[in-house]
């Protein structure tokens, strides 16, 4: 026996083994624990619950919803809903970190040092105390809905939310919607384009104002071949709230502000620190061709930097997705807020609600870091 256990892989294979059965005898006394705690309490199991009346109302729904739905179609708004603030937390957090990793490495002593000092602020305040900050303190402080802030009688700010148009739902407007996809493709193409012919001819092809005219008349062309009729339904104050167009309400508000900035600190020092693991004689390189600090940037640097900062930018946006269940501190409706909390008060059944809630993040934070880690993989310098 010990000539076996002297053995490096005889060893290895009996630790595995045995850590395998004790991992097995754990969860196997968890699950029965817990079927028996579940039936001394008389509590109820499975998920008839999800087609029984709900009973409350959701004020905020991006599909029809009202007060006799299902349990189901709760679960299903929360969804929703929680993709909404991830997506919209995504796309801004990365606008904002991009520019403000640029700024902390800008040559403008006071630009470099208001960015840093914006980094240093926020990253070290918690996200809730931000939520919150945003939410009582900013928002709820606006004037109410007849004083509100008016910006060419179209745009409208109070401590109810923003209020702005909103197009009509017709052919003129699903036509100039799928043009703006095709005009996408199109700018996409023409780079692509212009990329082969540079590598072939050594020549320049000024891509972006083509690509702004092609965004321009796509949808122009798009608004008559539909049959130019775009309509506007405009936000109006009838007695004490307005009515119609597009309303973001406080709680959309406090958390989209809150997530951007906060998730914005980290990307920006990711966005950051790539830019510095650039080699200088990269940057030298550039300069000795002619390159304007402009060209460089974007032709030189970014791109290689980019390369470095992906993997730590996935981190943030995986943690931006979970940061997203803070909402209901301020009562927005994702799925922690609207199912694991009114719906799980009602009916009860904690197992099943917060497995399916977990199993949501655990689902979408796979997905975004699958797609991300294939784009890191195209992004990767391929070695000849």
């Amino acid at each position: 026996m010990l000539t076996l256990l002297r053995n490096q892989k005889i060893r290895g294979i009996i630790f595995q083994l045995l850590t395998v059965i004790g991992l097995v005898a754990f969860l196997w006394y968890i699950g029965t624990n817990t079927v028996a705690n579940i039936e001394q309490r008389g509590i109820q199991t499975g998920f008839g619950f999800l087609n029984g009346t709900a009973g409350f109302g959701i004020d905020q729904s991006p599909i029809p919803y009202t007060e006799e739905n299902t349990h189901g179609r709760v679960f299903i708004v929360g969804l929703l809903n929680t993709i909404i603030i991830a997506f919209v937390g995504i796309i801004c957090a990365t606008l904002v970190g991009l520019i403000i990793g640029i700024l902390r490495l800008s040559r403008n002593w006071l630009i470099a040092k208001l960015a840093k000092a914006y980094v240093d602020f926020f990253r070290n305040i918690p996200l809730l105390l931000q939520i919150l900050f945003w939410y009582n303190v900013v928002l709820r402080a606006m004037p109410n809905p007849k004083q509100s802030f008016n910006f060419f009688d179209m745009i409208f700010i109070n401590n109810r939310g923003l209020y702005f148009p909103l197009p009509e739902y017709n052919t003129t407007f699903f036509m100039m919607v799928g043009s703006l996809f095709c005009a996408l493709f199109a700018a996409i193409a023409l780079n692509a384009w212009a990329n082969k012919r540079k590598e072939a001819t050594g020549e320049d092809f000024i891509v972006f104002p083509f690509a702004i005219g092609i965004f321009i008349l796509f949808p122009v062309l798009a608004y008559f071949i539909g049959g130019a009729h775009l309509n506007f339904s405009f936000p109006e104050l009838r007695g004490f709230n307005f009515k119609g167009g597009k309303t973001l309400s406080p709680e959309f508000l406090a958390l989209t502000f809150a997530l951007t900035i906060y998730t914005a600190t980290f990307i920006a020092e990711a966005v950051r620190s790539g830019i510095e693991a650039v080699s200088h004689g990269q940057k030298e390189a550039a300069a000795s061709m002619g390159f304007s600090p402009y060209q460089s940037l974007k032709l030189v640097i970014l791109p290689q930097a980019i390369r470095i900062a992906i993997p730590p930018i996935i981190n943030q946006y995986l943690n931006l997705i979970k940061n997203s269940s803070l909402a209901t501190a301020v009562g927005y409706p994702e799925i922690v807020t609207v199912f694991a909390g009114t719906s799980l008060n009602q009916v009860g059944q904690a197992i099943e609600i917060i497995s399916m809630t977990m199993l949501v993040y655990l689902i979408i934070s796979l997905i975004v870091s699958a797609l991300l880690n294939w784009f890191n993989h195209k992004m990767k310098i391929q070695e000849r």
